[in-house]
């Protein structure tokens, strides 16, 4: 057995709907840009060009529940609601006819950016890391297996801001569908059991406030809701 010179981190997981297991993750990718009227707000153009990805650490997934922190470091916090794949089954080189077979279920997630560190880095071309891969940036709700709910293609996502609409689309809207972003992500790296891939977000990402109730969900898959806590004190 393995000795340790301290006590490993708790593993990441996610819940899984209806039941107490819970999914290990391993690794969260993200994809950017990948509706179109989301590519036009943040000025790119929306043609079909490959997609590009970014991540999250393991340890960023959180539950999309109750009161998450607002984040140190920034005064632009956004939202981005997001379809979440969870893979249950590795592979490199995945052929698209067989890319949905490597998913076990889906869920929804909320990419928390820090915008302000965000385009900082975009403007001096440095990695996105600090704006995207921070504490509790990645929460999610329950997952569904794909055995229960099949593989959404279409159906309505959204988010509301204390009540009012923000964000709203359909996965139909997906310039690089499911399939599509396991394809490509296998190109370069070897996807395995435990990953989870934030598909994109649709248009309406804006800033939050310490005190705003966040609703979204997208059909057919599940709900979620949560408070963005107090600004963190000074240091």
């Amino acid at each position: 057995m393995s000795q340790y010179v301290f006590e490993p981190a708790p593993q990441a997981s996610v819940a899984i709907a209806g039941s107490d297991a819970r999914f290990p993750v391993r690794r969260v990718f993200c994809v950017g840009r990948n509706y179109a009227a989301h590519a036009r707000e943040m000025g790119s153009n929306p043609d079909r060009e490959p997609p590009f990805f970014f991540m999250k650490p393991a340890d960023a997934v959180v539950a999309a529940a109750g009161t998450l922190p607002y984040p140190p470091l920034t005064s632009d916090l956004h939202h981005e609601i997001e379809l979440v794949v969870a893979i249950g089954q590795g592979g490199a080189g995945i052929d698209s006819g067989d890319a949905l077979k490597h998913v076990w279920g889906y869920g929804v997630g909320v990419d928390l950016t820090r915008r302000d560190l965000q385009q900082e880095a975009k403007d001096t071309r440095r990695p996105w890391d600090w704006g995207k891969a921070f504490d509790a940036s990645a929460p999610c709700g329950p997952l569904r297996p794909a055995l229960q709910i099949g593989h959404p293609a279409s159906g309505r996502i959204w988010l509301d801001v204390n009540g009012a609409p923000r964000q709203h689309g359909d996965l139909d809207e997906l310039i690089w569908p499911v399939a599509d972003l396991i394809v490509e992500i296998s190109r370069s790296v070897r996807l395995e059991a435990g990953d989870l891939i934030f598909t994109g977000t649709p248009a309406g990402v804006g800033a939050l406030q310490p005190g705003d109730k966040i609703a979204g969900g997208v059909v057919g898959v599940g709900e979620i809701a949560f408070t963005i806590g107090a600004r963190p004190a000074a240091r």
